[in-house]
């Protein structure tokens, strides 16, 4: 399952979002939305985790949570519609 989560602080690493959902499971990937002119984080990124049951778990322990002093937000990322 796709995760989407929001709100992040600019200066929150793939390794920290990493370790904040490890504790919930296996995670395939996580990667957090740069810039590609600066590299700057866009302040939200993706967790793949093939357990759904782990996954929302996971959503719902972390949604809201303060990471670095700001609430974040972590939903479910909507599947892209096939043609």
């Amino acid at each position: 399952m796709k995760i989407l989560v929001r709100n992040l602080e600019r200066n929150v690493t793939e390794d920290e979002l990493n370790t904040l959902f490890k504790t919930y499971g296996k995670i395939e990937s996580c990667v957090i939305v740069t810039d590609a002119a600066t590299g700057k984080s866009k302040g939200f990124g993706f967790v793949e985790m093939p357990n759904p049951r782990e996954a929302i778990k996971a959503i719902k322990a972390l949604n809201t949570m303060k990471l670095k002093g700001t609430g974040i937000r972590v939903k479910a990322a909507d599947e892209p519609k096939k043609a």
